[in-house]
């Protein structure tokens, strides 16, 4: 029989914090991609991976906090723990093929088109091993059309924000970025959950694997840990918060102050002020 699919039993407070968890971690995730284009060549590849477990942990959270308020009627919901794990190392690693290439070959043309593809596949791969890991008294189906929109939005979402976050125009604009993230990685997570249809068997049988609260709970640990330490990260880095590579240092010249660039205007007016050099003979001359 056709089970009734609930995806909101506990009203808007599962979106809503779902949504959150996808805003913060674009967010950091954004904010270290930014900086890693702004410092030492060296550095760039730390603050890619910090970037990339930022967004995967986060849009990991996001989907299991939304899945905390899925239910099946008919039909206890149970979850096998490799496949959800798999979910959250799927989403991480294809994340950050996404951000590297775009780290290194920068936020334009065919650099971006690739790097936005593999990172929403990477979050729409993500959605649906981990709807894969459900276990359930029943058979699941998707519509299609359904499936094919919401990784169409999943690629459109991160080709976006991985292009806000290659502007480097400041804190705000990836604030910006990360919001409308957040409500694309989330629509992308509910509109797969609308292509989904289940048939209940009505045997009665106990599903295998764990229930949500008692097996994505202790699992949410590790990814809010990452994002605590992005969190960290990005707020004791001033450049990140800034949004802007630091002043070259000015090179010093006789009589003009250290903190002031040979190219200031009062610098100009001084050098023409004292006119040419004039070269004088050590040789008296003959009256």
């Amino acid at each position: 029989m056709q089970g009734t699919v609930d995806g909101f039993s506990y009203g808007l407070v599962t979106p809503l914090v779902a949504y959150l968890m996808a805003c913060l971690g674009g967010a950091l995730g954004l904010r270290c991609t930014t900086r890693a284009g702004l410092g030492p060549r060296s550095w760039r590849p730390g603050w890619l991976a910090l970037g990339a477990a930022a967004i995967g942990a986060g849009v990991w959270t996001m989907h299991f906090i939304a899945m905390m308020g899925f239910t099946v009627e008919g039909t206890p919901i149970h979850y096998d723990r490799a496949m959800t794990y798999a979910s959250l190392a799927v989403a991480v690693v294809m994340v950050g093929i996404g951000i590297f290439i775009v780290g290194y070959r920068g936020a334009t043309g065919t650099a971006l088109f690739t790097g936005g593809t593999v990172t929403g596949l990477g979050m729409a791969s993500m959605h649906y091993l981990g709807m894969a890991g459900m276990s359930l008294d029943g058979q699941v189906e998707y519509d299609t059309v359904a499936v094919a929109a919401s990784v169409v939005v999943a690629m459109a979402a991160a080709s976006a924000a991985l292009w806000a976050a290659g502007q480097a125009r400041g804190f705000l604009w990836s604030v910006g970025a990360s919001l409308v993230m957040g409500l694309a990685v989330t629509g992308m997570h509910y509109i797969g959950m609308a292509a989904v249809k289940v048939h209940v068997h009505g045997t009665a049988e106990p599903a295998t694997g764990e229930s949500a609260a008692a097996l994505l709970g202790p699992m949410m640990a590790g990814p809010l840990a990452v994002l605590v330490l992005a969190g960290i990260v990005v707020i004791f880095d001033p450049l990140v918060v800034m949004g802007r590579a630091p002043e070259p240092s000015a090179e010093r010249l006789p009589g003009i102050p250290a903190h002031r660039p040979a190219h200031h205007p009062s610098v100009r007016s001084r050098l023409r002020a004292r006119g040419p050099v004039e070269h004088r003979s050590r040789t008296p001359q003959r009256r």
